[in-house]
């Protein structure tokens, strides 16, 4: 904690006009009482440099506000989610200070008032106004009261019982650079069950974030339920083995499965959505449907047999897109999707998809021949091939008042302009999508896959088996989503920032936590604050705070930003 002026003042005039009258010793527990009693004073402070930091803070010379039990809490509008709103707000504080408010529901004269204003812009941006009288948290829209909420939520200390907490006088304007603030979650390599994936969208509120991209079928699982294809999660749910290691010849030989019925995902859906989270489902394909493959094996080149994928990796077998019953498939289960998720866009992967079976495919060539694709310069036929199949799927969720969003790879096969872009493997596909007129997001690997070790093989040895790589938290947070250069125009199309968790190697809920915090408040600060004001020393001391949270709620995180030395030890 941080003594100020005018208490280290207070206890040297204490000692002076004592000096004369007590010995040294009792001066020093005198002392000693002192600065315990400024201590627990500071600690019942509130303090707005968090994460992410506001836009704009400025601080009046008015009196402190003091929260505590009893305090009114309620809004203007009568609307469910400004009702929803109320709550939250009483629920966190309830949750991290132990004082609990009087929520008072629609009262325009409540100490804590919760309002919409139309005045402010961004439609995510808020006011939070702090004097001795009231707290009065605005948007234009319930979203951007929810993310005042989170401000004075992240302010306050983390007390069980508090009896009082100053709040300092402030004015802060706030709203975030990017409207596409993601983060992934990947449960097909390994399950998570519905009660880890509601607290995943928890750790994403904390962090102002309001995309959650699910991805829900790979070639080790399959992982929702569709009604018109019951095989996909009867069989193709559940792998007979696991790899030992990474890709070894030795497997477990376990089974190993899980699914999330159209019941459980609508939960998650209306859980997300009262956060102000939109999911985002992936059905990755042409590529990654091993699982689907061995739940109908027609669906492939070769008819099969297939096999859930009991190993990590990209495989040669995929959907035939020479095959009209592939379609039918496609169709038959995007269907259901639309119905479970609400979402206008769609994620369709694209990623990863091998052409080796399509090129001694006689469907798949004959398909190329009917379509009249031709190679070109930089792409094969076979290419432009993924690129029909792409169209099809896009012009039926377009039917369906969709877009589809899919990994760069797809850019390969000359989609359309209304068709978005996940730049995953650098910045390069995102620059040229955005040049062509689509709709980007910034994911590559180099500062956003969170599956990858934070810290040097040298100093691996305490960490989980993960896959690989090394992404340490500060070039996380020295991503530039807007490479120099662009035209203006291209900029345009840069939605957002999203970081991604694939979970080949990450088996358990603390691993996932362990792996996204902090990264998380990293991440959130590409994704929200303007590039000039961040600055990753003051990062570091502000995420203490984050962690202080993080540890209240019992989740497990990374500590090498707080450590001054790491040494390997048995």
């Amino acid at each position: 904690m941080v003594i100020n002026k005018k208490s280290c003042n207070f206890a040297i005039s204490i000692r002076i006009t004592l000096q004369y009258t007590m010995n040294m010793r009792q001066i020093k527990i005198l002392l000693l009482l002192c600065m315990v009693s400024v201590y627990t004073f500071a600690d019942n402070r509130a303090n707005f440099n968090i994460v992410p930091l506001p836009d704009k803070i400025q601080t009046t010379d008015g009196k402190v506000f003091i929260l505590q039990d009893g305090v009114t809490v309620g809004c203007k509008e009568n609307d469910e989610n400004m009702l929803r709103n109320v709550r939250f707000l009483s629920e966190y504080v309830k949750e991290q200070t132990g004082i609990t408010l009087n929520n008072q529901a629609v009262n325009k004269k409540a100490t804590i008032l919760l309002c919409l204003n139309e005045k402010i812009n961004n439609k995510e941006g808020y006011r939070l106004t702090v004097n001795n009288k009231k707290i009065l948290i605005e948007g234009s829209t319930p979203a951007g009261v929810f993310y005042g909420i989170q401000t004075l939520r992240k302010a306050l200390p983390v007390m069980k019982e508090a009896q009082m907490i100053e709040i300092p006088a402030v004015v802060i304007d706030d709203a975030p650079r990017f409207a596409y603030r993601g983060m992934h979650l990947d449960v097909s390599r390994h399950f998570f069950p519905l009660r880890f994936v509601k607290q995943y969208i928890d750790m994403m509120v904390l962090h102002n974030m309001n995309t959650f991209h699910w991805h829900i079928t790979d070639d080790q699982g399959w992982r929702i339920e569709i009604k018109k294809y019951p095989e996909l999660t009867k069989k193709g749910s559940i792998r007979q083995r696991t790899v030992v290691g990474r890709n070894t010849e030795l497997f477990d030989y376990t089974p190993y499965g899980g699914y999330f019925t159209q019941e459980e995902a609508k939960e998650i859906v209306r859980y997300a959505a009262e956060r102000y989270i939109k999911v985002i489902p992936e059905i990755d394909m042409p590529g990654h449907m091993l699982a689907a493959l061995h739940a109908y094996p027609e669906l492939g080149c070769t008819g099969g047999p297939y096999e859930v994928c009991p190993l990590w990796g990209v495989f040669d077998d995929i959907l035939c897109a020479g095959n009209p019953k592939v379609y039918d498939f496609v169709k038959g289960v995007l269907d259901e999707i639309c119905e479970i998720f609400p979402s206008e866009i769609v994620h369709i992967g694209g990623d990863e998809a091998p052409r080796t079976r399509w090129q001694q495919c006689a469907k798949c060539q004959e398909m190329i021949r009917k379509q009249g694709l031709k190679a070109d310069a930089k792409y094969p036929a076979e290419a432009k091939l993924q690129g029909y199949f792409t169209s099809v799927v896009e012009d039926y969720l377009a039917s369906k008042g969709k877009r589809i969003l899919g990994w760069d790879e797809i850019l390969e096969g000359d989609v359309r302009p209304s068709a978005m872009i996940m730049s995953w493997r650098g910045v390069e596909g995102g620059i040229e999508a955005s040049a062509k007129g689509h709709d980007v997001v910034m994911a590559p690997t180099s500062h956003f896959y969170f599956d990858y070790y934070q810290v040097e093989m040298n100093r691996r040895f305490r960490e989980p088996q993960l896959i690989g790589g090394t992404l340490p938290i500060d070039k996380t947070y020295s991503f530039e989503p807007i490479p120099a250069g662009m035209s203006d125009e291209a900029k345009s199309h840069i939605l957002g920032v999203q970081a991604n968790l694939w979970t080949e190697y990450i088996t358990c809920d603390e691993v996932v936590e362990y792996q996204v915090l902090p990264r998380m408040g990293a991440l959130c600060e590409v994704q929200w604050m303007q590039p000039e004001k961040k600055n990753f020393e003051q990062f570091v001391e502000r995420s203490r705070h984050m962690t202080d949270i993080y540890q209240h709620y019992g989740w497990q995180y990374a500590k090498h930003l707080y450590r001054k030395s790491e040494v390997n030890e048995w």
